[in-house]
């Protein structure tokens, strides 16, 4: 809508008929042009699906204890730039594009991506101010992933309208996000085996989740540059039957 100067006035019934439609010229000149814009953007989904999956599978190897590894500091690397920067970049783009729900999933993970490896860096002290790897820092660091947890859960929620492939991701989070707390819980507690056995649960679901996580950059690539499509079994028509039947009412 554009807004007229209070202190403007019409000469005459005609050269407000004339005015008034210019207005109406601009108007839709205005809202047409946002969506212009948007179609000519780049489909951000591909760089951070990529940037998504690659940070999750490495460090869901080390949570699986593969090759021996289990210290995931290396990995802060993929959690503050790879996934971080990737998902928040791709992040400002959904907005642009007006899709709520990505630029929400994006910004939260990439922030949770950049805190979680923020928390292994021993310039900042974290660790320390704690007096080490004590019970009130695993306590504390499980608080920090359970929570995250019941951020996830809304996502899962609101993942039934657009794909199986999107479901099954956030489901996978969600468990692995729960094991994951879960067993700094149980190690807080003394229990070491217990601990690892939950945290390679964890590590499983965090490896399932990842490789959803590349299905999806697949498909976008190949949506984008080639002739076929891989499927993400399309679930709107859910919401979409909801809504029909509840605007029956």
């Amino acid at each position: 809508m554009l807004v007229v100067s209070e202190g403007k006035e019409m000469s005459s019934s005609k050269a407000g008929s004339m005015d008034t439609h210019g207005d109406a010229e601009r108007a839709e000149r205005v809202d047409v042009a946002p969506t212009h814009f948007s179609q000519r953007l780049a489909n951000p989904a591909p760089l951070a699906m990529g940037g998504f999956a690659t940070s999750l599978l490495s460090v869901s190897l080390a949570m699986m204890g593969f090759r021996g590894v289990t210290n995931q500091t290396v990995f802060v690397g993929d959690l503050c730039f790879v996934a971080c920067v990737a998902l928040l970049i791709s992040a400002q783009w959904e907005m642009v594009r007006g899709q709520t729900f990505s630029y929400t999933v994006l910004s939260a993970f990439a922030l949770f991506y950049g805190g979680y490896g923020a928390l292994m860096l021993p310039s900042l002290g974290i660790i320390e101010s704690y007096g080490g790897y004590t019970p009130q820092y695993y306590n504390a660091l499980g608080f920090f992933v359970l929570i995250w947890a019941v951020f996830n859960l809304f996502f899962l929620i609101a993942s039934v309208a657009f794909n199986v492939v999107y479901i099954c991701i956030f489901i996978t989070i969600q468990l692995c996000l729960m094991l994951d707390s879960s067993s700094y819980f149980v190690l807080a507690n003394g229990n070491l085996a217990t601990s690892a056995a939950l945290m390679k649960a964890a590590g499983v679901f965090g490896f399932l989740a990842g490789l959803l996580g590349f299905y999806t950059t697949g498909h976008y690539l190949c949506e984008d540059a080639l002739p076929f499509d891989i499927p993400m079994g399309d679930t709107s028509w859910i919401v979409a039957r909801w809504k029909k039947n509840k605007a029956r009412r």
